[in-house]
């Protein structure tokens, strides 16, 4: 193989494909330290503040965007990894998932009753609080299509619990890549969401 050849070769993309609140921002600092280009929510924040958007949009958008970066986690990109997996053949995927009272608890402590045509077109309701049981039903359900589709492929998609731990160990390990930490990388605390989140809040009105 000539050196060209072996410049142009890329890697397999990766997909995380555990719900939002699953340690989403602890996979994507891994991510970053290994130098993937990742995206994430925010690529779809302008569909959030619309009065509804439906999922083939946001597949659409999702399938365009994958052609750009390496990896891709947090909400809407767990809900298309049969589509994500069917364009772009040999991708790997992570699914974290979470004690389901735990998920619910922090989903209805971070989003609250405020709407989102996001998640109105994944879970049925716009907002968490009110609507706890549609969520928590929601969430199970796609744990539990996520582990029938890649039952006979543990190749392809690796499993973890968030109170286990999302390590460097594991993730490097999983997609062959060389060890850039140790443990579970500190990444989402509450004082760095509520930042986070501010500034994104700012950035929409300018």
């Amino acid at each position: 193989m000539q050196n060209g050849e072996q410049g142009a070769k890329s890697k397999p993309k990766v997909f995380g494909i555990g719900f939002q609140k699953t340690g989403t921002t602890t996979l994507g600092v891994i991510f970053d330290r290994l130098g993937y280009r990742t995206a994430s929510y925010h690529q779809f924040r302008h569909f959030a503040g619309r009065d509804s958007v439906s999922m083939q949009e946001i597949e659409t958008e999702a399938l365009r965007l994958a052609q750009e970066y390496d990896a891709a986690k947090d909400t809407p990109w767990p809900l298309l990894y049969q589509s994500l997996d069917r364009a772009f053949p040999g991708s790997k995927f992570i699914h974290v998932t979470r004690d389901p009272d735990a998920w619910i608890t922090s989903a209805v402590k971070d989003f609250g009753t405020h709407p989102n045509a996001i998640h109105q077109a994944i879970y049925g309701v716009p907002c968490p609080a009110g609507h706890e049981e549609i969520w928590r039903t929601r969430y199970l359900r796609h744990n539990e299509e996520v582990q029938a589709y890649f039952n006979d492929r543990p190749d392809d998609c690796l499993s973890l619990r968030l109170e286990d731990g999302v390590t460097f160990e594991a993730v490097c390990d999983f997609l062959g890549e060389p060890r850039v930490g140790t443990g579970t990388p500190r990444a989402n605390t509450r004082l760095k969401k509520r930042l986070k989140m501010a500034w994104w809040r700012l950035r929409s009105r300018i």
